[in-house]
């Protein structure tokens, strides 16, 4: 079986090939298409990781999502020979009712539909290629799999905002995200250290999305993240958590609709807006302008401050485990966080923390709590999941 797994944002499409047989789960090639509607570009790699093919398109000529998602299936369609034999995908929001992978079908797709006002800037891009190939060949199975589905087991307490009855039974509660990150990196904790893996871990996914989850005997407990990938920690364009009282005052004082301060939530705050710079860490790191700096340490610092948190939803932590862009690839991020962590006697070994790459410890051997970098494989799941889905289908 060839499984082919898309993870579809608004400005890149992630996506793998992968060959599953009843014995293994290979890579063949893996890719995106980054910086569409801009200055768009495809890179897609072997399994060795070497680059094997490289394309430019102007943004004219990738305006938006549908059109790069069009372009990387004449790709695929050329360089393959053919068809995958199943595609599984990203979806962030599966609700309360998704909490497990689904083979969709044109009733699952319009079902998940309801979700795209709790992510406009993810459910929407997540579902248009599940309706492209819908339309373009509904002979192939397809299957979602979701963020939200690792969360589904907390405690009804931990998910419920002091709100009425009658909005959380309309469904305003916490959901939490990254959830396929975090089943990935709950297995191979369990690899690399299954004493630890059993035991309470903060797990630190940091990339242009940020959140923490509180990882307890191998489960989800708690999430930073709650009705929508907004709360939380500081992102890169997202401001985490913000008093609503914030959102009064625009719409009051400042005249701005809710389309306006949905744009600004989700594309002008978080690192971008307090470094008047940049989103993106690596050019941050780069900067030498005083904003650039503090907009890093309010970062650190509510990354620590959240951590506490979900150490409290687990009556104490073990370990830190960092992953995603920048949690696999900063190192002087992961510094300014552990040293935040004072309350934990969390220590780090500064080399060990500046080099090396895969899966690693990092604390110092007098640290309280352990701190690793595990680099996470969202695709991975993703093809795991279908491969499991449609193997048991095929098995009733």
């Amino acid at each position: 079986m060839r499984i082919l797994t898309l993870n579809a944002g608004s400005s890149s499409i992630k996506f793998a090939l992968y060959q599953a047989d009843a014995a293994q789960l290979s890579v063949r090639l893996h890719g995106e298409i980054e910086r569409i509607g801009d200055a768009p570009q495809l890179q897609v790699r072997d399994a060795e990781d070497a680059l094997v093919h490289e394309q430019r398109w102007t943004a004219a000529d990738l305006p938006d999502a549908a059109a790069a998602e069009r372009g990387l299936d004449q790709w695929l369609r050329a360089h393959l020979g053919g068809l995958p034999d199943a595609i599984g995908h990203r979806v962030v929001h599966g609700g309360m009712q998704y909490a497990t992978p689904v083979r969709v079908d044109a009733a699952v797709l319009a079902d998940l539909q309801q979700f795209e006002p709790l992510a406009p800037l993810h459910q929407p891009y997540n579902l248009a290629p599940i309706r492209a190939w819908l339309a373009r060949a509904p002979q192939i199975p397809q299957v979602a799999c979701f963020d939200t589905a690792f969360h589904r087991g907390h405690d009804e307490i931990v998910d419920l905002y002091a709100l009425p009855r009658e909005l959380i039974a309309a469904g305003v509660r916490r959901y939490g995200f990254h959830g396929l990150s975090y089943e990935y990196i709950a297995a191979q904790l369990r690899m690399l250290d299954p004493q630890l893996a059993s035991g309470r871990v903060v797990l630190a996914h940091l990339g242009n999305g940020a959140s923490l989850c509180a990882l307890q005997a191998g489960r989800s407990v708690d999430s930073s993240m709650g009705f929508s990938a907004l709360e939380g920690l500081v992102m890169g364009t997202r401001p985490g958590s913000v008093d609503p009282g914030v959102l009064l005052y625009l719409m009051q004082e400042r005249g701005m609709d809710a389309a306006a301060i949905e744009h600004l939530l989700y594309h002008d705050c978080g690192l971008k807006g307090l470094s008047d710079e940049s989103g993106d860490v690596r050019t941050l790191l780069a900067s030498s302008r005083p904003q650039a700096r503090q907009a890093l340490e309010v970062f650190a610092h509510r990354i620590a401050q959240q951590t506490a948190a979900m150490a409290a939803s687990m009556g104490g932590i073990d370990a830190m485990v960092f992953t995603a862009g920048i949690g696999e690839h900063a190192a002087a991020v992961r510094a300014q966080v552990v040293e935040r962590l004072r309350l934990f006697d969390a220590k780090l070994d500064a080399p060990a923390n500046a080099a090396g790459a895969g899966a690693r410890r990092i604390h110092a051997p007098d640290s309280r709590i352990a701190l690793w970098v595990i680099p996470t494989d969202e695709e991975r799941m993703i093809a795991m999941h279908t491969q499991a889905l449609l193997g048991d289908a095929k098995a009733t």
